[in-house]
């Protein structure tokens, strides 16, 4: 063999082991496990997690003592699961992050009735395999399903959501309501492929139930930002012109200061009639006025309990939402 040969195969031999192991890098750079907490979720959890197969390398369900099969159906699915007594959503979430041998490079936040629709998880592959290692956060667009209609209209789509984030770059926000995953640092982009879809299943007698819980925390939440005694919740700072989040954030504080009971009708028609909502038809009026109206009424008619059970005395409602909301 001549030595033009030998190097011609010393050359194609590097470059061969050059190729796999910037393929093996490529690989492990758009890893991913997803995260799924979960509480009698039988009817989802299967869609949820089908929908993440051949996406997610690793599947982690965190489980509050379901009384269904959801765990039963959860494993037999091939996530990994395990189980925690339920505070609320943040410190739950966050337990997930600590606890679970997670070992990919990226982390998925999804919720039990949420699905992956279209190219979204083959387009969140590639945007990882391709983004540099200054992003650490990525948003995906959100679609909420409501008896079975998307919602098109009334500033609820589309909407972008920080849902994949960098392992160890990330936590969810300590909050009791509208808790966001956070980025210590570095740059986000946005996956504009696909939707992921919130879509339950259940009833209107199982979401005013839910809702019924969601009003309680969110009064507890926003009692909390009145009286200033959320400082563990101040990770996602307000700003109109920031991030969807801190837009977000901002838009509630400003929602906080408008009147009592005045303010869900100013919600409602701003997102139904200024916005659009009506165009979803009768399901669309169904979720604005339960959603928009209703549910945000119910939270002002809490506050108004609290505040009158105690007189009136912010010392008084403040050793209350202490007691009862921090100091667990």
């Amino acid at each position: 063999m001549s030595v033009i040969n030998q190097i011609r195969i010393s050359l194609s031999g590097l470059i061969n082991r050059i190729k796999t192991s910037t393929s093996i890098e490529a690989i492990m750079n758009n890893s991913i496990a997803a995260i799924i907490l979960t509480y009698n979720e039988e009817k989802h959890i299967s869609r949820c997690i089908n929908s993440l197969k051949n996406i997610c390398e690793e599947i982690f369900v965190i489980d509050s003592f379901s009384k269904d099969r959801t765990v039963e159906i959860a494993k037999e699915a091939g996530a990994q699961v395990y189980q925690n007594p339920w505070k609320n959503y943040a410190t739950q979430f966050n337990w997930g992050l600590k606890n679970c041998p997670i070992t990919t490079e990226w982390i998925w936040r999804i919720d039990a009735d949420e699905f992956l629709e279209g190219n979204l998880g083959p387009a969140m592959k590639k945007a990882l395999a391709e983004c540099n290692n200054e992003v650490n956060g990525v948003y995906v667009r959100k679609r909420i399903d409501f008896m079975g209609k998307p919602l098109l209209h009334g500033g609820w789509y589309p909407s972008y959501h920080l849902k994949v984030w960098r392992r160890g770059h990330g936590e969810c926000e300590n909050r009791w309501m509208d808790e966001h995953i956070r980025i210590f640092s570095g740059t986000t982009i946005t996956v504009e492929e696909g939707n992921q879809v919130d879509a339950n299943l259940n009833d209107l007698t199982w979401w005013t139930e839910k809702h019924n819980g969601y009003a309680t925390r969110e009064m507890a939440d926003m009692l909390m930002m009145e009286y200033g005694l959320d400082d563990r919740g101040k990770e996602v700072q307000a700003k109109f012109w920031g991030t969807e989040e801190q837009r977000k954030r901002w838009l509630k504080v400003k929602y906080i200061k408008a009147p009592l009971f005045l303010r869900p009708f100013i919600n409602f028609n701003i997102r139904y009639i200024l916005k659009g909502g009506f165009l979803d038809g009768k399901e669309g009026f169904i979720w604005h006025f339960l959603q928009g109206f209703w549910y945000r009424f119910l939270v002002d008619a809490k506050i108004y309990e609290i505040k009158k059970r105690f007189g009136w005395n912010d010392k008084r409602i403040k050793a209350f939402i202490k007691e009862t909301y921090l100091d667990k």
